[in-house]
């Protein structure tokens, strides 16, 4: 605006001086043309009765001057001429101002010369004799004058420019000054020129609807913000061209970025081609589902095109953490196959020695074998079905059960009283040390992980081996360790141990008897009691349990 000020009063102060110009130089050259004129015949008159007293010899000893003086004979023949001899003129008998001299005593005329670009003034005045004297003077035409005076002139436009270049200058910035200070804030508060009201009143209403749009605006962006930053689920926001519109706090932590990430390219935060591809299908109108891993966890991610009419204006990543599900779903059907695959053996087992018997096939002699092999296989199904509803029941809480006082001393006692006879059979020593261990439990829930883990540990124990429970307690917890030295456990399975029937020693555990089910069980008591356990073993040396209470 300062540019169009500026140049708009340089342009009309350049037009008014030009026009100044031209006008004054129009009046003065005019004015001094009327002058020349009436010095013209001045002259004239004093040189006519000059030639009338002195006549010819008036001219004999007569000065040049730059007045052209002429004297004509009443029939026109030149009789003297102050700048060619006389014989060589034509006659000016029909000359404009000789004529009007012959007629009236006085004549004038003016000629322009094209080729000189001059103006020829003439002056005739009649003698007593009927001659006529002429005197004529040269003057030169507007345009000549100019180009005769070009260099002044160009000096005068160009300082007179410069000059007003500066001061519309000056003036564009004092004008502009009141509208660069406005407080566009605050518009009625403003002192600036009064054509500024209306805009300055129409300003602070549309302030004041702005400020209640952004207001409205940020009050939402914020809701939004809340709401997702408070979902479990990763949500993105990308536009036509793939930038990031917004991103809740689970999808900055899932691509590790920051709250900058807002208007990059989606590319630089992911580059995985499969996400890639599904961006590039809701961007076509397209839903797209797929299942990814990123962070070690399993996302189901959906890209779902955001349409405006008939055209996709954005598009909306949703990221769902399905490791869980994933990991229940697999741990189902690996129960189900472990569940099918356990009471399959005892079952066939059953029924083969049945239909033996059945038959008549068997001496007997063999027939009490045979049924003691029957009730083994029930016994163990019946063990199987009874772990089976005990992790169901805490599957589901077991939280109707009674709590009570109880020590964990006196249940470690019962379990060792319990076991003694299988921990005799293998020569293992079994060895109670620690405090009384008091806790507010349920009695039976407390007494099978107890009863377990010293199983566990006199079943993968080793001849001779020991079998050490110590109860520790202080103000803050109770410590229940069981240790025994037994074959130990695998580094890559001890992740593994209390997942449902899994065994470290599949070929052994066999052997040994077992559900598999005992560590899941003694991991289900433990949680509902609020209680960490901690495992510690090292193949072919043994294994340390620790489950700690909370008082």
């Amino acid at each position: 605006m300062t540019k169009r000020i500026f140049r708009s009063t340089l342009f009309v102060a350049v037009v008014v001086l030009i026009a100044c110009f031209v006008t004054i130089l129009g009046v003065l050259y005019g004015h001094f043309h009327d002058i020349a004129e009436n010095q013209l015949k001045d002259q004239a008159r004093i040189i006519a009765r000059a030639v009338e007293n002195e006549g010819i010899a008036y001219f004999e000893d007569f000065e040049s001057i730059a007045n052209r003086i002429t004297w004509i004979s009443a029939d026109g023949k030149v009789l003297y001429d102050s700048h060619s001899p006389a014989e060589e003129l034509e006659n000016h008998a029909d000359r404009e101002e000789f004529i009007e001299a012959l007629a009236s005593g006085e004549g004038s005329s003016r000629r322009y010369s094209s080729t000189r670009m001059e103006y020829m003034t003439y002056f005739a005045y009649r003698l007593s004799d009927g001659s006529v004297l002429r005197v004529s003077i040269t003057h030169q035409s507007v345009y000549t004058l100019t180009l005769n005076m070009l260099n002044p002139i160009l000096m005068i436009i160009a300082v007179a420019v410069a000059l007003s270049a500066f001061l519309a200058m000056r003036l564009a910035k004092r004008i502009i000054k009141p509208l660069e200070n406005l407080n566009l804030d605050e518009p009625l508060k403003n002192d600036a020129y009064e054509e500024l009201a209306p805009l300055l009143t129409r300003l602070e209403h549309q302030h004041r609807q702005l400020n209640a749009h952004m207001e409205e605006l940020t009050r939402r962006k914020n809701e939004f913000n809340t709401i997702s930053d408070g979902m479990n689920e990763g949500m993105v926001l990308l536009d036509g061209k793939n930038n990031v519109i917004s991103i809740n706090k689970r999808a900055r932590q899932l691509f590790n970025a920051g709250e900058d990430s807002v208007g990059k390219d989606f590319l630089t935060l992911c580059r995985r081609t499969d996400i890639q591809e599904a961006i590039a299908s809701a961007a076509a109108g397209d839903k797209a589902e797929l299942n990814v891993e990123l962070g070690g966890r399993e996302y189901q991610v959906e890209a779902d095109p955001v349409m405006s009419g008939s055209k996709v204006q954005a598009t909306a990543l949703i990221f769902f953490d399905v490791t869980d599900k994933s990991r229940a779903e697999q741990m189902r059907r690996e129960f189900t196959a472990n569940v099918s695959h356990e009471l399959r053996t005892p079952l066939h087992t059953i029924s083969g020695s049945a239909e033996i018997i059945k038959d008549g096939l068997v001496e007997p002699e063999d027939v009490p074998r045979f049924a003691e092999r029957v009730y083994d296989e029930s016994q163990r199904m019946i063990s199987l079905v009874e772990d089976l509803m005990r992790i169901s029941r805490l599957d589901e809480g077991a939280e109707d059960v009674e709590r009570v006082p109880l020590s964990l001393m006196e249940l470690a006692e019962d379990a060792v009283k319990r076991l003694k006879p299988s921990a005799e059979e293998k020569n293992i020593s079994l060895n109670i040390s620690g405090d009384s261990g008091a806790l507010t439990g349920v009695k039976p829930l407390l007494s099978e992980l107890v009863y377990n883990l010293c199983d566990n540990a006199i079943k993968y124990n080793r001849e001779n081996g020991r079998v050490d429970i110590n109860i520790k307690e202080d103000e803050k917890r109770v410590v229940l360790s069981v240790s025994d030295t037994g074959i130990g456990i695998e580094h890559e399975s001890l992740d593994r141990v209390f997942e449902r029937f899994y065994r470290v020693d599949k070929s052994h555990s066999k052997a040994i008897g077992g559900t598999g089910l005992g560590l899941s069980i003694v991991k289900h008591a433990a949680l509902l009691h609020g209680a960490g356990i901690e495992l510690d073993s090292e193949p072919g040396k043994g294994t340390e349990v620790r489950v700690s209470f909370p008082v």
